[in-house]
């Protein structure tokens, strides 16, 4: 009776050995074709031991022809492909190793090349388990977004969180003069005549996430300087964890030596000349105006234009009538230095405007009139002084002419009263 209830038991203990085998082994089966990547379990020999449907979709082969095949014919680069399944064995796992599938109608996809080896109950290594990761979209995605970084006429660099360079596009090279594989994992911040600045900036985006026009100077290795404007943003993963950042330096040469150029004009003019913004602001100066006024430069700045005049209120009706019309010409009004000292001016303004026609604000001229008005109150006291002689004169010879009148009269009667006698 024991023999028959230990047998029964053994029976039963080997049934539910088998059911769990059974399960474990469905089970890892669902995990297999759960993986939308094509996976491959493969033996020490390199023969293909098991697979999903993804790897047959991905070669074209059929299931039984793949049991037990090379793993290594199914690639484009066979020897390559045995050198990293080698890599599994010696380190015991591979990531992100590149190599290309081959359809059996030609079609290739590249692929990531993830593996590590499994064991038996006891450490023995069984063989390998492969999930190659098709990248093909991704490579597109790069590929797209190499040519869009290599479209931008100005330095386009991504750089790692840690301030090293991880790409760039030809304008880079072309601005910094050094060998794209030099400027690969080179420091960011070497290539500015302000290295600490440039960091600064650089930590600044981290900070906020972006920043727009910073200006800084980059150094060609020749020595040739170029004024750049440095916009840059963070860039993140589809988790939001931040990569790096994607900087754009705009070559502001030309515009600044173009300012230089519009600053020369403004202080070669002796006159007083503005800028001014739409809001009445002042945003520039030269000298004259400076002395005019008795104003530092830097008070003047965003100050209110019309608070110069004696009448703030008439100085802002030109301004006006300058945006209504596009221009004024010689309107009169008078200028106060700090010191009180009044100077008599003809304003005369226009508008200036953007490449697209947008108007920016007004540039003002102030003709100092003071010394034509007072050659003018010379002239008119002059004129006044002759015109005084005039009349006296007139008066004198109307005196003199009555005079002598009045003695041919008086002769007349004399001469009458003779002849009566």
């Amino acid at each position: 009776m024991d023999k028959i209830k230990d047998k029964a038991i053994d029976t039963l203990t080997s049934t539910n050995i088998s059911t769990a085998q059974k399960q474990s082994s469905e089970y890892a089966r669902s995990l297999i074709e759960a993986s939308l990547d094509p996976l491959v379990t493969i033996s020490t020999e390199g023969k293909i031991t098991d697979m999903n449907e993804a790897t047959v979709n991905i070669t074209g082969i059929e299931r039984e022809k793949l049991i037990g095949s090379d793993f290594f014919d199914y690639f484009t680069e066979p020897q390559k492909a045995r050198e990293v399944y080698q890599e599994v064995f010696a380190k015991g796992s591979v990531a992100d190793s590149p190599l290309t599938l081959r359809h059996k109608n030609g079609k290739l996809t590249d692929v990531l090349f993830n593996g590590s080896v499994y064991k038996d109950d006891k450490g023995n290594v069984l063989g390998v388990v492969i999930v190659a990761r098709d990248v093909t979209a991704q490579k597109l995605l790069s590929r797209y977004s190499l040519s869009l970084i290599e479209a931008s006429l100005d330095p386009l660099v991504t750089i790692s969180t840690e301030g090293k360079i991880t790409d760039m596009n030809e304008a880079t090279v072309n601005i910094t003069g050094i060998e794209r594989e030099k400027l690969i994992g080179s420091d960011f911040f070497d290539y500015f005549t302000e290295p600490q600045k440039a960091r600064e900036v650089y930590q600044e985006v981290f900070a906020k996430g972006s920043v727009a026009d910073s200006p800084l100077t980059l150094r060609h290795k020749n020595g040739k300087l170029t004024d750049v404007l440095f916009n840059g943003s963070v860039y993140k993963d589809d988790r939001g964890n931040v990569l790096g950042v994607v900087i754009v330096a705009r070559d502001v040469t030309a515009q600044k030596l173009l300012s230089r150029y519009s600053l020369s004009l403004i202080e070669a003019s002796l006159d007083p000349l503005v800028t001014i913004s739409t809001e009445g602001k002042i945003t520039d100066m030269n000298e004259a105006t400076v002395n005019i006024t008795g104003i530092e430069r830097e008070k003047l700045i965003g100050s209110d234009f019309f608070d110069y005049f004696t009448e703030p209120q008439k100085a802002r009706e030109v301004y006006q009538e300058v945006f209504a019309k596009g221009f004024v010409i010689d309107s009169p009004l008078k200028l106060r230095h700090k010191n009180g000292k009044l100077t008599d001016v003809l304003f005369n303004g226009s508008v200036y405007k953007d490449d697209r026609g947008n108007v920016l604000g007004v540039v003002i001229v102030a003709r100092d009139i003071t010394a034509q008005k007072q050659l003018a109150e010379r002239e008119i006291a002059g004129r006044e002084k002759e015109l005084m002689r005039i009349e006296e004169l007139e008066r004198f010879r109307k005196l003199t002419v009555g005079r002598e009148l009045k003695m041919i009269e008086l002769k007349k009667e004399i001469q009458e009263l003779r002849s009566k006698n």
